[in-house]
């Protein structure tokens, strides 16, 4: 296998290594970013499994024997001649430097993305717990019970009726 072929199988076999599909797809919350994620997967899954076959397999070496006896030295020997001398260019990967920086400044935002979702995911728990508790307590509560949990709406009635304003 060539060198830079062999690298490109090995960062592949690792990358798969260290990618916890399934603890990602526990985050996931609606339906249509699961099946984005699983389109994700398969796209990854066949990138990686072509890396791996195309890259891990090393070339059969030429017997050049087996050609003298069927076509003869002079022209097997012309052909062998060129295979050696032809150089296979290494490979130099350009793209990486380029996207690099742009990859890990995705992950910090995505980072940020997802601690901001965690917090409104928390924030919108507990609102849905306080409705739910409003919603049993509704029938029995008083209107001072229900002015002590929200005083905002208390000051906006009181301030309304000391100034007489009664919505007409």
């Amino acid at each position: 296998m060539s060198g830079a072929g062999k690298k490109v199988a090995d960062v592949a076999v690792k990358a798969t290594k260290g990618i916890d599909w399934d603890g990602m797809a526990k985050l996931l919350v609606s339906e249509e970013a699961r099946r984005e994620f699983s389109k994700l997967r398969v796209a990854f899954d066949e990138v990686n499994h072509t890396l791996q076959t195309k890259f891990s397999q090393e070339p059969e070496p030429i017997d050049w024997e087996y050609y003298r006896k069927g076509i003869g030295n002079r022209l097997v020997d012309m052909y062998k001649e060129a295979y050696d001398s032809v150089e296979i260019p290494k490979f130099v990967d350009t793209v990486t430097p380029q996207y690099k920086p742009k990859f890990e400044a995705l992950l910090v935002e995505l980072k940020e993305a997802e601690k901001n979702s965690l917090k409104e995911s928390e924030r919108l728990e507990k609102e849905i717990a306080e409705t739910q508790e409003l919603k049993r307590k509704i029938s029995t509560m008083t209107a001072d019970e229900y002015f002590e949990k929200h005083p905002e709406l208390k000051k906006k009635f009181d301030d309304e009726i000391r100034n007489d304003y009664w919505g007409y």
